[in-house]
């Protein structure tokens, strides 16, 4: 794992999740004084990569942060920053599409406990990642005017992480908020990254030892067929022959990256809780008959390789955890702005 550079401001991670963040954070220089989640699964894998945290394993909604910013020894004004990634499954324009969310769902506020943990720390800067859709959403606007209200001045806007050398297009709302001038967000990378080289290295499943690579999966023999039949490196199921589109592929025109392989040369597709599916997207290898796997998923998200996830409750749940996270070098590469911003005021 690459090293974290010196530690001279603090943050706090709220909605963790499995830590995609807090790598992120520790490598532009921050020390993380608590991360905060409520979901056992999250938390675990949070542990096994930053066993130096102290993990809060409760609801936000019942987290006193005064409590909070007392056995952290802090004083109002003492945290450098407040950061994390509330749920976004409500905003997702997807998911409201398949009627499985609504936008007004109750974990959507969510978002709001981090101008009441602003309130009581008044830390120098927060930031707070997100789907596309909230820079639309009222929540937003609501959030940037109450905190104009304790002084901070605010910035958001939509970023694709394929720019920030992470290997797959990836579009997110981030947000700053900073006392005194807001920071420039992160600069761009100066080129992409790919598919081939998050994952080409890496052995066959069959041949590795790493239970994320090696696992078991069941499909029909027709579906075997079908995953064969699409042209390699980054063929669609468009290219299949007529008797193998699914009916329902037949009556309806989107969705074209479903049965979809990757590309060597290009970055991935979004990495979604789905990503270990071939019939939830382009989420099969660019060259063998197989999806990706749950360690090419988080080299997708820019994990690096030793990252750690518990496998307790089946590999489903740990490719949400790794569809739901933060990649780490998108949030670093935000997060070394506001530290360079901060090193303005010390």
């Amino acid at each position: 794992m690459r090293k974290s550079k010196k530690t001279k401001f603090s943050a706090i991670d709220l909605c963790c999740g499995c830590g995609g963040l807090s790598l992120g954070l520790k490598r532009a220089g921050f020390k993380i004084l608590a991360a905060v989640d409520n979901d056992a699964l999250s938390v675990e894998t949070y542990r096994m990569n930053h066993r130096n945290t102290r993990v809060v394993e409760d609801d936000i909604r019942s987290i006193d942060p005064e409590v909070l910013m007392k056995d952290l020894n802090l004083n109002r004004g003492g945290l450098d920053l407040l950061a994390g990634c509330p749920p976004c499954q409500g905003f997702s324009t997807l998911r409201t599409f398949n009627g499985n969310r609504h936008v007004d769902e109750a974990m959507n506020d969510l978002i709001f406990e981090f101008v009441r943990f602003a309130r009581v720390f008044l830390p120098k800067a927060l930031m707070i990642e997100n789907v596309p859709a909230l820079l639309r959403d009222d929540r937003l606007r609501k959030i940037r005017r109450e905190l104009e209200g304790l002084d901070y001045r605010c910035n958001a806007d939509i970023f694709d992480a394929a720019k920030y050398a992470i290997p797959q297009r990836r579009l997110r709302t981030i947000f700053f908020a900073f006392k005194g001038d807001c920071p420039a967000f992160g600069p761009p990378a100066r080129r992409h990254s790919t598919v081939a080289e998050a994952i080409r290295g890496l052995p066959s499943p069959e041949a590795s030892e790493d239970p994320m690579h090696n696992y078991q999966t069941r499909r029909s023999e027709r579906v075997k067929t079908l995953i064969s039949l699409v042209p390699k490196n980054g063929g669609s199921r468009k290219d299949l022959p007529d008797e193998y589109r699914l009916e329902c592929h037949k009556r309806f025109k989107g969705f074209h990256d479903v049965y979809g392989r990757m590309s060597w040369s290009k970055p991935a597709p979004t990495i979604t809780g789905g990503c270990i599916n071939p019939s939830k997207g382009r989420f099969l290898h660019p060259e063998e008959n197989r999806s990706i796997t749950l360690r090419e998923a988080a080299l997708l998200q820019g994990f690096p390789r030793s990252y750690a996830f518990t496998m307790k409750k089946g590999r489903h749940p740990v490719a949400q955890l790794i569809g739901n996270a933060f990649p780490p070098e998108f949030a670093e590469r935000h997060a070394k702005s506001i530290y360079r911003h901060l090193e303005k005021y010390t």
